[in-house]
């Protein structure tokens, strides 16, 4: 199984991921990325596929 992995760091807060997520799990707050409802998340990469500047992706669960 995969997990949503984001990094703030490198988030400018274009919003495209959010956008773009079919379930709505994606909120910008305060001009970041983060993971709202992450139990409706489907991992269907379009939030790793859109983001500019790689701040979201999917990986490999290493607890699993």
């Amino acid at each position: 199984m995969k997990k949503l992995v984001t990094d703030t760091s490198w988030c400018k807060g274009c919003g495209i991921c959010a956008a773009f997520c079919p379930r709505e799990v994606l909120k910008i707050i305060e001009d970041k990325v983060f993971v709202e409802k992450e139990e409706n998340c489907i991992r269907c990469g379009q939030c790793e596929l859109r983001c500019p500047d790689y701040a979201i992706w999917l990986e490999e669960d290493k607890n699993e």
